[in-house]
């Protein structure tokens, strides 16, 4: 039997009240990310020399008591820069001591990786580009694991690759093209990224040049890129992009700041981000910075 017009206006009433609930309490209650993201506290810095530490930087674990490696345009070897090799991004290293330079050049079709094995040897692995992907190699990140390794794009991006670890997968040679394995699928756009280095076994912590701000709401921010699978180079993977905070912008001089390369060391927790000064302030005081949790 059909309710009673009584009965029909309690029902809607009691409806309503309840989607109204619901309304409210979805709008007080923040949304709980996949995983949440850190805070990274400033402690202190040391200054870049602008030709051999503007560039990148990576902490090498093998051989023990190994120093920071640090790349800019005074590290780039002369046979190197002679074939047209003349910008050398952010590195990585390897848990098990490779060390991996990502190079590029003004024009053309590649770009490369130079390896160092632990044992001092160095071999050079070229990657032909695949569609519609750009020219520059800003970056390179290995995974923990060491088989997959990350890299990036300049520009607006919303999407990092994936590839073999040269000279520790396998299936690579220098003799042969370093294929793209997978992608990294971001649900945020990034823009100008020039370092990454996983925190975690799906957790990425990356210094953005953005100059503009309208991503984020910041300029230069520290972001925080959380995988939703560890990289196996089979499969894409998403990854949810968070800004943590920006980075410092301290100068005797005024005008444009860049942020460089970064690094993560697992044995101390530190976080390091180099940030060039502008115009002449380049020369004196630039910093590599140094940040901890909380």
């Amino acid at each position: 039997m059909p309710a009673s017009a009584p009965q029909r206006c309690h029902t809607v009433l009691t409806g309503l009240v309840t989607l109204a609930t619901a309304v409210v309490v979805s709008l007080a209650a923040p949304a709980v990310p996949a995983s949440a993201a850190d805070t990274w506290t400033e402690v202190g810095s040391d200054r870049a020399d602008p030709l051999t530490e503007s560039q990148g930087l990576t902490s090498v674990e093998v051989p023990a008591g190994s120093p920071n490696r640090y790349t800019g345009i005074g590290t780039i070897p002369a046979d190197v820069s002679s074939r047209g090799w003349n910008h050398v991004g952010d590195p990585d290293a390897s848990y098990d001591g490779y060390y991996v330079e990502p190079y590029q050049r003004d024009s053309g079709s590649t770009k490369m990786f130079r390896v160092q094995a632990p044992g001092g040897a160095w071999s050079e692995y070229v990657h032909t580009l695949s569609s519609g992907e750009a020219l520059n190699n800003s970056w390179d990140a290995i995974s923990p694991g060491g088989q997959w390794m990350l890299a990036g794009e300049y520009g607006t991006m919303s999407r990092l690759l994936v590839f073999p670890t040269p000279g520790v997968n396998p299936s690579t040679s220098p003799s042969a093209n370093l294929p793209q394995a997978s992608t990294v699928n971001l649900d945020h756009a990034v823009r100008d990224v020039q370092g990454c280095d996983f925190s975690g076994p799906t957790t990425l912590l990356c210094s953005s040049d953005d100059p503009a701000g309208t991503l984020f709401g910041m300029t230069k921010p520290l972001l925080q890129i959380d995988l939703s699978a560890e990289p196996n180079g089979t499969a894409d993977v998403s990854g949810h992009v968070t800004a943590l905070r920006q980075l410092p912008l301290r100068s005797s001089c005024s005008g444009t700041f860049e942020a460089e390369g970064i690094d993560y060391d697992r044995r101390t927790g530190t976080l390091r981000v180099i940030v060039v000064s502008p115009g002449f302030c380049v020369l004196t005081d630039s910093k590599t910075y140094r940040f901890t949790r909380g």
